[in-house]
C-alpha cells in the first residue's frame, strides 16, 4: 500500500518523500488506519517490520491537526525496554515533524537535565520505564492532558519486571486515551498487563518470520567451546565480512574477547548495559558509520537496533529464549536485503540448540569446519544433593547477614 493512501498531512508527505519511504510494511497497511481511527490497538510484529512509523506517522498527523496553543503539554507518552529504541523512537518522531518538541527519558543522563526539558513543555515523551517512574516520583510531570499511550516491545519489557511497575504508572495516566500496544511475542503475562491497559484492543498479528529468516543464509556449525573464538578469527578472514554482529552472554566476556581482537588487529568494541549512556551511543554510532567492524554484544543488541547491511550475525552463546534467536539474526537481512546468520553449537548447548531449532521450526544441518572439528564427548552433569527442607537461608537471613558484614 502507498502511504498516499493515508491522506497524511503535506509536511508528513515531503519528509516520507525525502526518506524514500514509499510503501508502506505490512504492519503499517493495517495499524496505521486503525490508528487514525482512534482504536485501541494489541499488535505482534518482529522487530525490523516497520512497527515505529506505524504509531509514529498517524499521532503526528493527529497531532499536526489539533495543533494547541500556548506552552506544549505532553500528549503523547512512549515506553520501551531500552535507551537505544527510546532514542531511536524519538528521533523518529523528530525526523517527521520537527515541529513537535519530543523529550527523551532514559538512565544515564541527567534526570535534572530531563526535568528541565519537561517543564519547558514538550508534546511527546519517549522513555524507559525505570527512569519515567524516577522522575514520575518527583511529581514533576503533568500526564493529565495525555491522549495517547504507546507501549513498546511490550513482551521484552516484561522480562525487565515491568508488570510490577505498571500499576504506578497507570495512576499517573487519564483514563479516557488511545492505547497501542507493540509486541513480538504474546506470552500469559503480555495478555494480563493488557487487559490492565485496555478493555476492548483490536488485534493486529503480522507473522513475517518465515519470510524474514527466507532472506538469511543460516548456519549451525559445530565445535568445542574452547574453539569458538579461533574458529571466529578464522570465518572472520574466510568470508571477509565488513559489519560483524556478536551475541555474547554476559558483559564481562564481552568486553573480554573484544579486547582480545582488537589485540588481533580488528576493530572491535563491546556493548552492554554497564557501559555510560555516551559510550552506549557512541559504539552504536561508530558501528552504524563501519568505524568498529565487529560489535560483541548482549542481548541488550537483540531488539530495536536499526541498522542497516550488517552482513552477519553470530550466536557465539546461544540466546536464553528459543524466541529470541529470530531477533537476534534479525539484525541482518533487513529491507528486504538478504544476510547470514551462524550459531557455535557446542557439547555443552546442543541440547539448547534442538529446542530453538523446534521453537523457531527450523532444522539446520550442523557443519563441521576443517580443523576445528567437533571432537570428544558432552561431559555428564553430576547430580548434587537434594536441598535439605528449612535449611535454605531466608531472604530477611540474607539481608540481615549482608547487614552485619557491612
Amino acid at each position: 500500500m502507498s502511504f498516499d493512501k493515508f491522506n497524511f498531512l503535506e509536511p508528513i508527505n515531503k519528509m516520507l518523500q525525502k526518506s524514500n519511504f514509499t510503501t508502506a510494511t505490512p504492519i503499517q497497511s493495517k495499524v496505521i488506519p486503525l490508528v487514525l481511527e482512534k482504536k485501541d490497538i494489541m499488535a505482534r510484529a518482529q522487530t525490523g517490520s516497520g512497527k515505529t512509523a506505524s504509531f509514529v506517522l498517524p499521532i503526528l498527523d493527529m497531532l499536526l491537526k489539533d495543533e494547541r496553543e500556548g506552552k506544549a503539554k505532553i500528549r503523547v507518552l512512549v515506553v520501551t525496554p531500552t535507551r537505544e529504541l527510546t532514542l531511536q523512537v524519538s528521533e523518529t518522531f523528530k525526523v517527521f515533524s520537527p515541529k513537535m518538541k519530543v523529550v527523551s527519558i532514559i538512565g544515564g543522563e541527567s534526570i535534572g537535565d530531563q526535568l528541565y526539558d519537561i517543564q519547558q513543555g514538550c508534546d511527546i515523551v519517549v522513555a524507559t520505564s525505570g527512569r519515567l517512574l524516577d522522575v514520575i516520583s518527583k511529581k514533576q510531570m503533568n500526564l493529565s492532558k495525555l491522549e495517547f499511550f504507546v507501549l513498546d516491545e511490550a513482551d521484552k519489557m516484561l522480562d525487565l519486571g515491568f508488570s510490577e511497575e505498571l500499576d504506578t504508572l497507570l495512576k499517573e495516566l487519564p483514563s479516557k486515551r488511545q492505547n497501542l500496544l507493540f509486541s513480538a511475542t504474546y506470552p500469559e503475562k503480555m495478555l494480563q498487563i493488557a487487559s490492565k491497559i485496555t478493555t476492548n484492543p483490536i488485534e493486529v498479528t503480522i507473522e513475517e518470520e518465515k519470510q524474514t529468516v527466507e532472506n538469511i543464509n543460516q548456519r549451525a556449525i559445530s565445535v568445542n567451546q574452547e574453539n569458538r573464538r579461533v574458529l571466529l578469527r578464522e570465518l572472520l578472514k574466510t568470508n571477509k565480512w565488513k559489519l560483524v554482529l556478536v551475541f555474547i552472554a554476559t558483559k564481562r566476556a564481552a568486553d573480554n574477547i573484544a579486547q582480545k581482537f582488537r589485540k588481533y588487529g580488528y576493530e572491535a568494541e563491546s556493548f552492554h548495559g554497564n557501559l555510560e549512556q555516551e559510550e552506549r551511543k557512541y559504539t552504536l554510532e561508530d558501528f552504524k558509520n563501519r568505524k568498529i567492524n565487529i560489535l560483541f554484544a548482549t542481548d541488550i543488541a537483540a531488539r530495536g537496533l536499526d541498522i542497516d547491511d550488517i552482513d552477519c550475525v553470530v550466536n557465539y552463546d546461544l540466546p536464553r529464549s528459543p524466541a529470541d534467536y529470530i531477533h537476534r539474526i534479525g539484525r541482518t537481512a533487513r529491507a528486504g536485503k538478504s544476510g547470514n546468520s551462524i550459531s557455535f553449537v557446542t557439547h555443552e548447548n546442543a541440547e539448547h540448540f534442538k529446542l530453538i531449532e523446534k521453537r523457531c521450526q527450523i532444522s539446520l544441518e550442523k557443519e563441521q569446519i576443517k580443523g576445528f572439528e567437533l571432537t570428544g564427548n558432552a561431559l555428564r552433569k553430576e547430580k548434587g544433593n537434594a536441598p535439605v527442607k528449612g535449611k535454605r537461608k531466608s531472604k530477611k537471613d540474607k539481608l540481615r547477614e549482608k547487614a552485619n558484614n557491612s
